[in-house]
């Protein structure tokens, strides 16, 4: 355990604190960013085949229940579009719309900050492998001034450690850049599928409300008035 820490922090120089933070972070990142996206958190395909049922058969107030039960972001979506039922067709879309906005900045949330850490990490890699450079001409000019020789070895091995940031940098980075492209591909998968299903709910709730008995008897009475023969 010494001889890592020894070899990380001692030879790598400060400027491994903050890569070593970053590393911690991004997986801490992802990991979470994994948990948040998962199907049953998202699109839980037994609610999605309940909910469609009974908005199918036009039981719009057990479907709406079930959204309250229901901690997803589909049901979240269609729970607003049942709560606007009444509204028309174009009205109930745009609520729809705006709850669904609102559902992908969740999914979307710390993916980007992944994304930055990806790309700030080799920087930082940079930074301490050019501090370590200077740290080792300083030795190098040291020992000149004393009248001591400079061997080739004492002046590689400050080379070496100079660059220890900038693999260390480059081992973070690699993994989370990969898992920022893999957050950002899962997150257009799922929007996809949300809007595909979130829109066909919602024509399904008007075209049930528009079926409803209310709305037929509205309907026969405005074509009695408009008809009085």
């Amino acid at each position: 355990m010494y001889d890592i820490y020894h070899f990380l922090f001692v030879k790598g120089g400060p400027v491994m604190y903050p890569i070593v933070l970053g590393s911690i972070f991004a997986l801490a990142l992802f990991l979470e960013r994994i948990w948040s996206m998962r199907r049953e958190r998202v699109i839980p395909p037994a609610f999605r085949g309940r909910v469609r049922s009974l908005v199918r058969e036009n039981k719009l107030s057990e479907a709406e229940v079930l959204c309250q039960e229901n901690a997803s972001s589909l049901a979240n979506i269609v729970g607003a579009a049942l709560r606007e039922s009444d509204r028309a067709r174009g009205e109930i879309k745009e609520v729809v719309s705006d709850v669904g906005r609102r559902e992908v900045s969740t999914l979307e949330r710390y993916v980007e900050l992944l994304g930055t850490i990806a790309a700030v990490e080799p920087l930082m890699g940079l930074l301490g492998t050019v501090t370590g450079l200077i740290r080792a001409f300083q030795r190098v000019e040291a020992l000149a001034d004393k009248g001591g020789g400079v061997s080739p070895g004492a002046l590689a091995a400050g080379i070496w450690e100079a660059l220890i940031t900038t693999a260390a940098g480059l081992i973070v980075a690699i993994p989370a850049y990969l898992g920022y492209r893999y957050l950002q591909a899962r997150v257009a998968a799922l929007v996809v599928e949300l809007e595909e299903d979130s829109l066909e709910l919602a024509d399904r709730i008007a075209d049930s409300k528009q079926d409803s008995p209310a709305a037929e008897k509205a309907r026969a009475k405005k074509e009695q008035e408009q008809d009085p023969k």
